[in-house]
């Protein structure tokens, strides 16, 4: 049978089928008009809008889901969608007219307080950014810096936590950590395109970037336009954003400086806080005069590594450093699940777990790299406190917490003593007897992922 995605790339390439390519079509853009000839089919334009293109981008935006956009369209409604717009929509892609609707503003809290501003898309505007993204992507990554590491293919955070241990390691014992304000709602337009024209022909290319930039926000019924930034929410904001920061790169390569960056954060690592500071003063002028970014001094800072931290990770102060779970981590994860169990009492200590589980899971395995355990190994037995709190509250009367107590494996007089000790269930969920009867071993009957036990089993290098 026929995959969806394969049945809707031969509905796209039918439509390709029926708007031969072959004239001329003048385009007027950034008040300069360009003409461009179709008949070139290895153009930029033509690879995004080739079918086996499309069918991946229609599948990797199905897969993905994700909230509507100005146009309330969901993305269960983006096949029948294109099945009667693509010709249309195609045409005026191919004659470089084709206008982006405004993306929609919604926030999120961000880990360490306040919030983020994100600007989703429509679902049709997602599928060409997908398409774009696909095809540029290949073209622009070769050259950004092998320092860089944030969404990039083959790269990820432990390479750049890998990297950050090096660097301190070999005896930079002080971190230059910049922090850049409201980096994605900052982003200057004009110098991130003439970056682009740099490496990109295909003038239909570039304008159709610069016009995904200025797309306006909509915020409370009404649009506004956009000067700067490029908001995240969209497939093609994390590429432009290295794109832009590729410059910062090669000016700190330049200098000879080590130094690991992940999308906007960015640490350098130097022998002595005095070069620290100086480095911190020239690339902030660079930043603000070059690259037009601002940099949050209230944030950033010239520090040892071992109290700050990078990608939730920390380090310790020793001569060969060891990783760690920062201190905030390790918080926002305790709250995170606290505010999972909420509620819980109302549930069987199955369907309970079963709900942490992805959660633990996903955690343990981004933390692995850490040479710590004892935190976690604190944090495991915190959870299971939190489990055993839950079915002390569960079970209510005195008759049947000591039913329970004996039921489990204590003796009568030792369940019925605990059943009426008159003390709070934060306290016996941590008392022996509540150990006793539920111990690690029942927890693991029952599928908890213990975080210990999972990190010990993963690979710590990635």
């Amino acid at each position: 049978m026929k995959t969806e995605a394969t049945r809707m790339g031969q509905d796209i390439q039918e439509g390709v089928g029926r708007y031969p390519i072959g004239t001329e079509v003048r385009v007027e853009a950034d008040a300069v008009a360009h003409s461009w000839t179709n008949a070139e089919p290895n153009t930029l334009m033509e690879q995004v809008l080739s079918r086996p293109n499309l069918m991946r981008a229609y599948q990797r935006v199905v897969s993905n889901k994700g909230a509507a956009g100005v146009d309330q369209m969901p993305v269960s409604a983006l096949k029948s969608h294109l099945q009667q717009h693509w010709p249309t929509l195609r045409k005026r892609l191919l004659a470089g007219d084709y206008q982006p609707q405004p993306v929609r503003r919604i926030s999120i809290p961000k880990p360490q307080g306040g919030e983020r501003v994100l600007g989703i898309p429509t679902v049709q505007d997602r599928l060409i950014q997908q398409a774009l993204h696909q095809v540029l992507s290949p073209r622009l990554d070769p050259n950004f810096s092998d320092h860089s590491y944030g969404f990039r293919p083959g790269r990820s955070p432990h390479q750049a936590v890998k990297a950050m241990q090096k660097h301190i390691n070999e005896g930079r014992r002080w971190v230059v950590d910049l922090d850049l304000e409201k980096f994605f709602d900052r982003v200057n337009h004009d110098v991130l395109m003439s970056l682009l024209a740099r490496r990109l022909s295909d003038r239909r290319i570039l304008t159709l970037i610069r016009r995904y930039l200025n797309a306006g926000m909509l915020d409370g019924g009404l649009v506004s336009p956009r000067r700067e930034g490029t908001p995240q929410g969209g497939p093609l904001s994390p590429l432009l954003s290295n794109v832009l920061l590729t410059e910062l790169d090669r000016e700190l390569e330049r200098r000879g400086h080590r130094f690991c960056r992940y999308a906007d954060d960015c640490n350098i690592y130097v022998r002595s806080e005095r070069a620290g500071h100086r480095v911190m003063a020239s690339i902030t002028r660079y930043l603000e005069q070059r690259l037009r970014l601002r940099v949050n001094t209230d944030k950033s800072a010239v520090d040892r590594p071992w109290r700050r931290s990078y990608l939730g990770y920390s380090v310790s102060w020793h001569k060969q450093v060891r990783l760690r779970v920062a201190p905030k981590s390790l918080k926002r994860h305790q709250a995170k699940l606290r505010q999972l169990l909420r509620g819980a009492r109302g549930r069987s200590l199955r369907t309970t777990i079963e709900r942490l589980n992805p959660v633990l899971r996903g955690w343990a395995n981004y933390y692995r790299l850490t040479d710590s355990k004892r935190p976690v190994e604190a944090l495991d037995g915190w959870i299971r406190r939190r489990l055993r709190l839950i079915l002390w509250r569960q079970w209510k009367r005195v008759v049947t917490r000591a039913r329970n107590l004996m039921r489990l494996g204590l003796t009568e007089q030792r369940a019925w003593i605990s059943a009426t000790n008159g003390r709070g269930p934060w306290w016996n969920s941590g008392a022996s007897h509540m150990n006793a009867a539920l111990p690690k071993k029942v927890f693991d009957r029952l599928s908890l992922v213990s975080l210990l036990d999972t990190m010990n089993r993963l690979p710590s290098q990635s």
